[in-house]
């Protein structure tokens, strides 16, 4: 098959799917396919060109990536870089190579490839994809909307409620919290721009620091625990994995410094605690209509009641990321895993292939 890969975009995620998109290229090509890996924001050259040989050059074709820097990156400096300096999401190319493509490997995260405006693009265009849908996808990026449905299924939560930047009222907002509490944008990823607070003195800070990402940002009990997280995959949960960072929480640097975290799987838990979360990470994919994969995230306090936080549409597919590494401990490898996803993906379209 000829894949692209998209990767990179404009979200606060971009180097961590710079990296998801390096590794899942390889693991194709090593299953016979010719994969062309893009930046979706920078595109491939300066101007409109005749790609018709582009899967034949696929290695000269696609991007270098490094490694995963341990801060979040400068969006501005990005958007400086762009040599045509259009005010278009999709760079130079992008929509004609994926056109040209038999389906986009999405390997975007954030707001750029998990809050359904791409796929529903890429419906609209007729260009194949992998993972969900455009409204699955927008239900489980706005992590607000998503507790509503959360209410719904039975599904247990922290509570909380959101703060729009252009009706912020302090004290009102100050008269509905309780701290310790956790300030976060209502759709951001990978833990940039949240922040727990445990006194009013540093709620002010924290409200400023979630508005740099969003206009709209999500304030809720926090939950002092044990970190996991369960993946789905076609429906059935995978094993859980614990997270445990070595200082602090699970926040950006934790989740891709080497080392800064350690994570267990299957996780440490008597089987009813197991059972219970794979049953609630399967009730949210129900209640948000997710298909192919995901991930959702939980918190099980010191009385073992168990919390779900968000889902995950787009999973990280990094070295650290948690996903593969639940999918390796029932076998299934890191390059079977991304067939798995294709393939799943085009019977999502309605298309059966053989590998």
């Amino acid at each position: 098959m000829d894949i692209v890969v998209l990767a990179g975009g404009l979200s606060t995620e971009r180097d961590v799917s710079m990296q998801s998109g390096k590794r899942i290229t390889d693991a194709l090509r090593r299953h016979g396919h010719r994969v062309i890996l893009v930046d979706v924001f920078m595109g491939y050259g300066d101007e409109e060109c005749d790609i018709s040989d582009f899967f034949e050059r696929e290695k000269e074709i696609s991007l270098e990536v490094g490694q995963i820097p341990t801060e979040a990156p400068d969006l501005e400096a990005v958007r400086a870089s762009r040599k045509d300096q259009s005010d278009s999401f999709f760079g130079p190319n992008v929509i004609a190579l994926c056109k040209a493509a038999d389906i986009v490997f999405l390997a975007l995260h954030g707001a750029d490839g998990e809050n359904g405006k791409l796929q529903a693009t890429f419906d609209l265009l007729g260009i194949r994809y992998t993972g969900n849908g455009f409204m699955p996808c927008a239900l489980a990026m706005d992590k607000g909307v998503s507790k509503h449905f959360f209410y719904y299924y039975g599904i247990p939560c922290p509570q909380g409620f959101s703060i729009k930047r252009a009706s912020y009222d302090r004290e009102k907002a100050l008269d509905q919290t309780i701290f310790p509490c956790v300030v976060k944008p209502v759709g951001g990823g990978s833990s940039i721009g949240v922040t727990i607070v445990h006194d009013a003195e540093h709620y002010e800070e924290a409200i400023n620091e979630a508005f740099k990402y969003e206009e709209e940002i999500l304030v809720e009990d926090y939950i002092e625990g044990r970190e996991f997280s369960v993946g789905v995959l076609d429906g059935v949960a995978l094993p859980v994995i614990e997270i445990r960072p070595k200082e602090g929480f699970y926040d950006y640097r934790n989740k891709y410094k080497a080392g800064a975290t350690e994570e267990i799987c299957p996780a440490d838990l008597d089987d009813e605690t197991t059972t219970q979360m794979q049953l609630y990470a399967e009730r949210v994919v129900a209640a948000l209509g997710l298909q192919v994969y995901s991930r959702m995230d939980f918190i099980v306090d010191g009385d073992g009641e168990i919390y779900c936080l968000e889902a995950n549409t787009l999973p990280g597919m990094t070295p650290t990321s948690l996903l593969p590494q639940e999918a390796d401990v029932i076998g299934i490898s890191y390059s079977n895993l991304c067939e798995e996803i294709i393939q799943l993906s085009m019977r999502r379209f309605g298309e059966n292939i053989e590998e």
